[in-house]
This record gives C-alpha cells, sequence and structure tokens, in this order.
C-alpha cells in the first residue's frame, strides 16, 4: 500500500464515517442496538439525502483547501471556517444544518476580527470534539515534522475553534496516532509508540489526570459499555480509537463508531479517517464512496492535497 492510498483513504474515510453517522445523530446508543446502521442512509436526525456529510467533513475540507492553497496558515484556515458557516463553502448540499456551540462562538469572533488562533474557547466546558474532528489534513500535512513543531501546529490549528490544553492536547495525540499510521504501522504497535511520544513531550501538567486511559489503559479490552460516544474531545477519541483497535476492516470499524450511538457523525468520522489510513482506500466499500456528492471536486482537492505534501521520508 502506497502513503498516497492512506492518506486518500483517510479523508475519504473521514467522510463516509461522517455521512454514514449523520442520519442518526444524537439517538442513544439503545437505538443502535435496536436498528443497526448496516449502510448509507437517507434523511433521518437532519433530513439530509444519503452521504451527505456533516460541519465534521465541511470542516476537515475548508482545512484540506487551506494547506493546499496556502500552506499551513491558522489565520486562512479560520477565515475559510467563517465562509463556510456564513457562505456553505464545502458543504454537500449548500446547506450548514449542524454546528456546535463552541464552533460558532469561535467563528464569530473571528468574523469580528479577533485572530483565529485566539478564538477558540477556553474554559473547561469548551472541550467538546470539534477540532479533534477537523484536524486529520493538519496531522498528515505535519506527520514528518519533529514532535515540537507537529505539536506546535496541531495545537495553533485545534484552537480556532477550541483552545483549551485538553482539546489541543487530544489532537497532538491524534496526530501522533495519524503519523504512526501513515508509517504502515499496526494499531497496537503505533499506540504504543504514541504513547512514548506523547508522555516525552508531555511528562506532567494539569491536564495528565485526563489522559490516562489513553496512555495506560488496555481499552481495546473495555466492552462496548464502558465506551462513551457523546461529544466531549476524550470520549470520542478513546471511542474511535477502541473502534480500530477493536475491528480487523473499514467498514467494521466506522460501523461499530456509528452504531455506538449519540454523536455518531463525529465518531464515524474521526474512526473512519484512522480506519482509511490503517487500511487504504480501496478498502472502503465503493458504494459508500459513490454516495458522496461533489465527486469531482473531491478527487480535484484530495488530488491537490496529495500534491502538495512532501515527498516519503
Amino acid at each position: 500500500m502506497t502513503r498516497t492510498d492512506r492518506i486518500l483513504g483517510g479523508l475519504h474515510g473521514s467522510l463516509v464515517g461522517d455521512a454514514l453517522g449523520v442520519p442518526v445523530e444524537f439517538a442513544p446508543r439503545k437505538a443502535r442496538e435496536a436498528d443497526p446502521v448496516t449502510g448509507m442512509r437517507a434523511y433521518g436526525t437532519h433530513h439530509q439525502p444519503a452521504g451527505t456529510w456533516s460541519d465534521d467533513g465541511a470542516l476537515l475540507l475548508c482545512s484540506v483547501e487551506s494547506l493546499v492553497e496556502k500552506g499551513y496558515d491558522p489565520q486562512d484556515m479560520g477565515e475559510r471556517f467563517v465562509k463556510w458557516l456564513d457562505l456553505g463553502h464545502w458543504t454537500a448540499h449548500g446547506q450548514v444544518f449542524d454546528i456546535g456551540i463552541a464552533t460558532r462562538n469561535a467563528l464569530g469572533l473571528i468574523r469580528s476580527g479577533i485572530p483565529a488562533e485566539q478564538a477558540g474557547g477556553r474554559g473547561q466546558y469548551d472541550n467538546g470534539n470539534g477540532s479533534l474532528m477537523r484536524i486529520l489534513p493538519v496531522a498528515l500535512a505535519c506527520a514528518d515534522l519533529d514532535d515540537d513543531l507537529l505539536s506546535d501546529h496541531v495545537q495553533r490549528a485545534s484552537a480556532i475553534t477550541h483552545g483549551h490544553d485538553r482539546s489541543r492536547l487530544a489532537c497532538v495525540f491524534h496526530a501522533m496516532f495519524v503519523s504512526e499510521l501513515l508509517g504502515g504501522r499496526p494499531p497496537q504497535e503505533a499506540l504504543e509508540r504514541c504513547r512514548r511520544r506523547f508522555r516525552a513531550l508531555f511528562p506532567y501538567g494539569p491536564e495528565t489526570d485526563a489522559f490516562q486511559d489513553l496512555l495506560s489503559e488496555s481499552f481495546a479490552n473495555w466492552p462496548s459499555n464502558e465506551v462513551s460516544s457523546g461529544g466531549y474531545v476524550i470520549h470520542t477519541l478513546t471511542a474511535s480509537l477502541w473502534c480500530l483497535l477493536t475491528t480487523t476492516s473499514f467498514s467494521e470499524c466506522v460501523l461499530k463508531a456509528v452504531n455506538l450511538g449519540d454523536d455518531t457523525d463525529t465518531t464515524g468520522c474521526v474512526a473512519g479517517g484512522l480506519a482509511g489510513l490503517l487500511y487504504g482506500t480501496q478498502a472502503i466499500p465503493p458504494e459508500w464512496v459513490a454516495a458522496l456528492p461533489r465527486q469531482d471536486d473531491l478527487r480535484t482537492l484530495f488530488g491537490r492535497f496529495c500534491e502538495s505534501l512532501p515527498p516519503n521520508p
């Protein structure tokens, strides 16, 4: 599998996972146990056609476009997020139908002239998953940087909408794991290497307790009733890793993520991105990819993104 296969798998996988979750977002786990998602559905929670991505996918695509056209530039990235909210930029069908409170507040500040890197909330209750859901393109662009620079870039990109240390460090953990998957390592090995890198960079601090499960628990052995799937950033990251570690194919991983219930689009998006990196673009069911709208736009954007990345070191 080539590096490009993995990158395209991660990008398409994020959108596919998001779209699988959109029709059942907010429904509890019991609803999914009674009626599990097995493929693309239409309408449901947001009354959208099958294959529609949400704010997760749109902000991820804005991030890809920013990286392609401006390189690493958080201000430009934040301004494109505002363009999404105001004009429907990179929405699936020209309509914004889902946005988190923290993201809306941050984009309002950017619109009013606050620098993008200062816009994200920094309170304890600003630790939703709204930066984690879109951070994959930044993680891919930074995958070959040393850990100090990777951490700097990822944290600043997170802070556009989510500036609390916990959210920013969750994005760093995710980015380190992404770099390991991109290097072809299997999930458990990738996790152990990621843990060592994260501990070396952040040996102690006020957020250490929040990362204890991610850093030490064998959460691959957890039963599903111990895996939370709401909007809290640590829960989303843990659930996505759990889905990857406890499955053996792209489809199994993303369906497991969506069928956890609650914040289905974001758990599906993050898990889908990781599974796409692990298994490659060819492992994603073609009918799921074909259900995504704007096929030509996606093909062009993703091709430009791959071309913009430095050669494999």
